[in-house]
């Protein structure tokens, strides 16, 4: 467990420090331009380039040492934060440099983010990943609600080149952190036929690279034996229901739920705009305050849904077809909330609902990353994840792609109305596979 600590407080550092600088920069892109074109490319510079890295980065943290790759990244971050907080000193910044950085930050994530979850396993003792994945996402909750308010303050109170430079600190502190992991050797769990194969596959791959010579064959080899990867993992997830149900269903998930989730700002202004909410320590009065009112609702919720997970969920879901029905049950939730967010009647339903989400969506975090972790062959749980950051990275803005200017033709109530009932099915759906996989071991 001391390997397991060392890992999260690492982590819990990297991600307040990235957070806050990236609150930091997204506020410093509305108040200077103030443009719904730079919101959006702010959003595609800092989401897309991590859903496209993940898809390389899933087989990188397969065959790399996963302790480097969850360093590196932080470390080439921190650089590159370092050169963005000159530029904003000496008066050189501008949207297109940021939107660079953005673009380096989120690949470094497409790289991280498969490392640290292909890693927990190597260091967490049996039986208790559930509890470590719960944990985790308390970090992460914490961090949505912490993050934000220091960032408020910091940049009431410094100038932005000053706050950038807090990444750089958290950063190093991380990687001190894990560096002072030991990784304990583990043998592979997959069965002797799968575990031949994916060897073989490895091997031939590692043998067209090795015969390359020039650069220009070597990187083309080395090209060629990273498609390989992606299809093998591609075919070993899809080839396996309880993989295959949680990939799918939180890709779904994210594309019908919690796309429909992003226009919170927008049901704000429409639905509850000049409404007051007094809640007795803070009177809800301004858009600003009910964005900010949803954002904590939702960010509690989380940190009150892995705190259950951590304690009781991981006392009671001890096997993973416990595990699979709690996914189940938490996308349905998921569905029923969002629904609940539309047809709210007022401020305060709303926001208690809110809430009612967020423990929802940690209910389903803490299983899913504790299924992949669990039933997934080592040699392939990189792989795994790379392949699910992918599809659930992608799948918020293909959903925005239909659901935002549906919100400009119909009623933003109706919207979330629909992204709920269309999570039902997704429930049912991975309900499904997991009855199939029940039936396939039996």
């Amino acid at each position: 467990m001391s390997r397991v600590a060392l890992l999260l407080t690492g982590q819990a550092f990297s991600l307040l420090g990235s957070s806050i600088v990236q609150y930091a920069l997204w506020w410093w892109i509305v108040l200077e331009s103030k443009t719904g074109m730079a919101m959006l490319l702010a959003t595609l510079f800092g989401v897309v380039p991590q859903a496209i890295v993940s898809m390389f980065g899933g087989p990188m943290a397969d065959r790399y040492n996963r302790k480097l790759l969850i360093m590196l990244p932080d470390l080439i971050i921190a650089a590159v934060t370092v050169a963005l907080s000159f530029s904003f000193a000496m008066g050189w910044a501008s949207l297109s440099v940021i939107f660079v950085v953005l673009l380096i930050r989120s690949s470094g994530g497409g790289v991280q983010m498969p490392a640290v979850q292909s890693f927990i396993p190597d260091v967490t003792p049996t039986g208790k990943l559930l509890r470590v994945n719960s944990i985790f996402g308390v970090i992460n909750s914490a961090n949505m609600i912490v993050a934000p308010a220091i960032a408020a303050v910091l940049v009431n109170m410094v100038p932005l080149w000053s706050i950038l430079l807090v990444d750089v600190t958290t950063a190093v502190i991380g990687v001190g952190f894990v560096s002072m992991i030991r990784v304990p050797k583990k043998s592979s769990a997959t069965d002797t036929g799968t575990a031949q194969t994916i060897s073989m596959q490895n091997a031939t791959a590692d043998e067209a690279v090795k015969a390359a010579t020039d650069g220009t064959h070597l990187f083309a080899a080395t090209l060629r034996r990273t498609f390989v990867d992606l299809k093998d993992g591609f075919r070993y997830a899809m080839g396996h229901p309880h993989l295959k149900g949680v990939i799918l269903g939180d890709a779904l998930t994210c594309f019908v739920a919690v796309a429909p989730m992003n226009l919170t700002l927008l049901l704000m202004t429409r639905e509850y705009e000049g409404i007051d909410l007094n809640l007795g320590f803070v009177n809800l009065t301004t858009a600003s305050d009910k964005l900010a009112a949803n954002e904590l609702g939702w960010s509690i919720g989380m940190l009150l849904g892995g705190a259950f997970m951590s304690t009781i969920g991981a006392k009671i879901l001890r096997d993973g077809r416990a595990q699979m029905r709690m996914v189940v049950v938490g996308i349905a939730l998921v569905g029923i909330t969002v629904i609940g967010l539309g047809v709210a009647p007022n401020l305060l339903a709303y926001l208690i609902i809110d809430v009612l989400n967020g423990i929802a969506s940690a209910v389903c975090v803490g299983p899913m990353r504790t299924i992949m972790q669990s039933e997934s062959d080592e040699s392939m749980t990189g792989r795994v994840f790379g392949l699910e950051t992918t599809m659930a990275t992608f799948g918020m803005p293909l959903g925005m792609l239909i659901f935002a200017p549906l919100a400009d033709v119909i009623p933003i109530s109706w919207v979330f109305i629909a992204g709920g009932v269309l999570t039902l099915p997704v429930a049912w759906y991975v309900r499904l596979l997991f009855r199939r996989g029940v039936s396939d071991a039996a």
